[in-house]
């Protein structure tokens, strides 16, 4: 009896780690499932085995547990940030990202504290189910034991094999079969599609001589608006919000003499990694994974960075969220790349955020803009309503902007993240405010300084699920705003709507982009993205 208790503890216990990170998957909760058949497979092969073998598997088996634990977290994990699952072949190099947000977010010492903290606890279970495991395997167990080991053997494996069967499926499944087995497949149908992907970069015929004739030699800003997405102006808890944001920026255009048209494009990603989404403007691609982007890079297809390369435009990147080495940058052929360390600011780091939008427009006009010896096509990355969306800074006065030191005062001011993101509702608010400060930021510079260019003011993706529901479609506003009329009408004539809001439909992707930006300045007849973008990913197994 005394050995009975921790054994029963130990097999509570395996069966825990495997049920109950899918309590908090959103297709799932609690208490479904209550037994995981992996459960009663691993403690039968421990108890019907010879002692010395079933003791040697044990650190195997706990390893195997652990990982498909990972692999139920980061789905987990994946989804809530980015609305789908992991995908091991395109996401590792997500982990230094993480790294990254964390460090931005809470600071150097704290994030290296919790990572260590969550490296310890890693060790701790691998020793401790180790242990547990082996205490299974102990030697010397009587025949009734090693037939009961059989029986759990066989149970859990037809348990697996008839889990969506009822009743069985009301309340058993095979988490750690289902995490491996998705994870697979999701790995082989990525591995297929970069072979489709390479092959249709090697054939394309994309012309490369432009002229960009309609536009006479105006500027072309192209800024990314961080997380500012569709439901700023159609969920109910962000639409008053988001439509005084626009109706201010509307204001601020018209007092300027300049007028906007607007349309909504589907992004290929959700929540994070907004590169995706810059690519598959300046590529005209899909692109929707690392894989693919990689791939579009080492090809050196046609991109809007050379469309206007071509065109005799000097092209330019404002990167000031981009504080490692970027050589990526390069490949995309831009003639001058500003990062985090190139701009000149004297002001504080805003946790995440390096510098608030207003310096980034600043330092963008009078560093690069009036600097530049030919018309000017540059690529902004707006980051103020990046999370952790705190602190929202207000816009100061223009002429005091300089080197960025009079943003100094608010260098410890707002909630903490910790704060914020410890109330959904809190930061939730927090993130209309961001964006409503971006949207106010870009128009007040618009009003001032946009003069003949044209500017395309469009967001990269929607944020994280936490703030859109899990159904939220991936749709981003895309404003053209210039001062020629006749410009806006060709857009209007593709569909984009006059005004700032929205039409209630889209009219494609962001990949589709390119096309309708070439079709009107350049006069051509672009094909807008040369093959179908996938539905929105979800965070269900692809079988249950």
């Amino acid at each position: 009896m005394k050995q009975a208790v921790p054994a029963l503890l130990v097999v509570l216990t395996i069966n825990l780690l495997l049920v109950v990170p899918e309590w908090w998957m959103p297709y799932t909760g609690f208490p479904y499932p209550w037994l995981a058949a992996e459960t009663l497979v691993i403690v039968g092969l421990l108890l019907m085995l010879p002692a010395g073998l079933a003791r040697w598997i044990g650190p195997p088996l706990a390893a195997l547990l652990l990982v498909s634990v990972a692999l139920a977290l980061s789905d987990l994990g994946t989804g809530l940030a980015l609305g789908r699952p992991m995908n091991l072949l395109i996401d590792l190099p997500l982990a230094a990202s993480v790294e990254h947000l964390l460090r931005g977010a809470i600071g150097g010492p704290l994030a290296w504290l919790t990572l260590g903290a969550g490296g310890l606890v890693i060790i701790a279970l691998m020793v401790g189910l180790t242990r547990g495991l082996r205490y299974l395997a102990s030697p010397g167990l009587a025949l009734p034991l090693r037939l009961l080991g059989v029986a759990l053997v066989g149970m859990g494996l037809l348990l697996n094999h008839f889990r969506d069967a009822w009743p069985i499926g009301l309340a058993v499944d095979s988490p750690a079969v289902i995490r491996f087995t998705d994870q697979a497949e999701r790995m082989h149908r990525t591995a297929r599609e970069r072979e489709a992907f390479a092959g249709a970069l090697a054939v394309s015929g994309d012309p490369v001589d432009r002229s960009m004739a309609r536009l006479e030699g105006r500027d072309v800003i192209l800024a990314f608006i961080e997380s500012y997405g569709a439901t700023m102006l159609r969920d109910a808890r962000y639409r008053d919000t988001g439509r005084e944001a626009l109706e201010d920026l509307s204001a601020s255009l018209e007092a300027a003499g300049l007028s906007a048209v607007t349309t909504t494009l589907r992004s290929p990603v959700q929540g994070g990694q907004s590169w995706l989404a810059h690519g598959s403007v300046l590529s005209g691609r899909w692109i929707s994974n690392q894989i693919r982007y990689d791939l579009f890079l080492d090809a050196s297809g046609p991109s809007l960075i050379r469309d206007f390369d071509a065109a005799g435009y000097e092209t330019a990147a404002l990167m000031p969220a981009i504080t490692d080495p970027w050589p990526a940058g390069r490949q995309w052929g831009y003639d001058q790349i500003h990062d985090h360390a190139r701009i000149d600011y004297a002001g504080p780091a805003l946790n995440w955020v390096t510098m608030p939008d207003q310096y980034t427009w600043h330092y963008f006009q009078t560093a690069i803009r009036e600097t530049a010896h030919a018309p000017l096509f540059a690529e902004l990355a707006l980051i103020s309503s990046h999370a952790p969306w705190t602190p929202i800074l207000p816009i100061v006065d223009w002429d005091a902007v300089a080197d960025g030191s009079v943003f100094q005062r608010w260098a410890d001011a707002g909630p903490s993240p910790g704060n914020v993101w410890s109330d959904g509702d809190r930061v939730r608010r927090h993130y209309a405010r961001a964006v409503d400060y971006a949207l106010r930021t870009a128009g007040e510079w618009a009003a001032r300084d946009l003069g003949d260019g044209v500017l395309i003011l469009l967001g990269d993706h929607q944020p994280a699920p936490l703030i859109t529901g899990e159904e939220a479609s991936r749709e981003v506003p895309v404003h053209v705003i210039a001062r020629d009329e006749s410009l806006l009408m060709a857009f209007r004539r593709l569909g984009f709507r006059s005004g700032v809001m929205p039409p209630a439909q889209g009219i494609g992707t962001l990949a589709d982009l390119r096309g309708y930006l070439l079709a009107v300045f350049d006069g051509g007849q672009e094909n807008p993205a040369s093959e179908p973008a996938p539905v929105k990913g979800t965070v269900a197994p692809s079988r249950h």
